[in-house]
């Protein structure tokens, strides 16, 4: 039973959920949209103590929510944080923490606006990003005959977590340890794309979600291995495109040297993920 998505379905009447944030009709001076997304970051869940240092999770977990905002077209500016924090954590430990918090909110120029904090007996972080788009992009505006495509190379990140399963070191430069946003090539090309998702589940989970919120199925360029297309925590950028775009979207990344891969089409059908969950195993 894949308990994430029936608990989700039990707010499915809900016209704010399905897409990686929540748009809400707020007129600034700016005339953008607010856009809000959060993400729990667990121990145990998403990640263990000896994988990462403090300074490395916190980074984390604001980046695979900052991610979740970029691909809604959306730029970050305010975050709120929720901390449940071991009673064995020092001063130290708490240090480096807000080390991590707060050098990724330097980076995107985010506020840190507040949040809560409480004691646990496993290190648990919640983080809510608040951003502003002009032009929101969804999940459920594929078209029939568009062409999909993700960004960068997919699959180190299921073999550096079975690395880590079976007590072995990964590179510090390992995506799994910091995922790579593209945050600049994707405000460039969003003029041209209708759809766009970040790969956080695996390729072929945010397949099925496609197919599902846009009644699609996909007719496959080149098969993809089942090492690629279910390795999750890659963050990469999947999104589809008019082919009239083509052209232009492919010169975009060469100018930000984006390795682009248009390796499907979208048709009639359906499309349905086989491999095996990542939460809730």
């Amino acid at each position: 039973m894949d308990k994430e998505n029936y608990f989700i379905k039990q707010f499915s009447n809900n016209k704010f959920i399905g897409d990686d944030g929540a748009i809400l009709d707020i007129d600034t001076k700016n005339n953008a949209k607010l856009v809000v997304s959060s993400d729990a970051f667990f121990q145990d869940v998403h990640f263990k103590l000896e994988w990462m240092s403090l300074k490395q999770i916190a980074q984390k977990a604001m980046l695979v929510n900052i991610s979740d905002t970029i691909v809604m077209n959306a730029k970050p500016k305010y975050a709120l944080l929720t901390v449940a924090i071991p009673s064995s954590f020092g001063k130290k430990d708490l240090k480096q923490l807000a080390k991590g918090f707060k050098s990724v909110a330097k980076k995107y120029n985010i506020t840190i606006i507040g949040g809560d904090t409480i004691s646990n007996d496993k290190l648990d972080i919640s983080v809510t990003i608040l951003g502003y788009s002009k032009k929101p992009i969804y999940r459920h505006n594929t078209k029939k005959g568009d062409l999909v495509c993700y960004t960068g190379d997919i699959g180190s990140c299921k073999k550096d977590l079975d690395k880590l399963f079976d007590n072995k070191k990964i590179s510090k430069k390992s995506k799994f340890i910091k995922p790579k946003l593209n945050d600049k090539f994707f405000y460039d090309i969003s003029p041209y794309i209708h759809s766009a998702l970040d790969i956080s589940d695996g390729l072929f989970f945010e397949l099925q979600r496609l197919s599902k919120i846009n009644k699609i199925g996909f007719k496959f360029f080149d098969t993809i291995s089942k090492s690629k297309g279910c390795s999750g925590e890659e963050y990469e950028i999947l999104f589809t495109f008019d082919k009239r775009y083509k052209k232009r979207i492919k010169d975009i990344a060469k100018r930000h040297n984006i390795r682009l891969n248009i390796f499907a089409k979208a048709i009639d059908g359906n499309f349905d993920c086989k491999c095996k969950g990542h939460h809730f195993g």
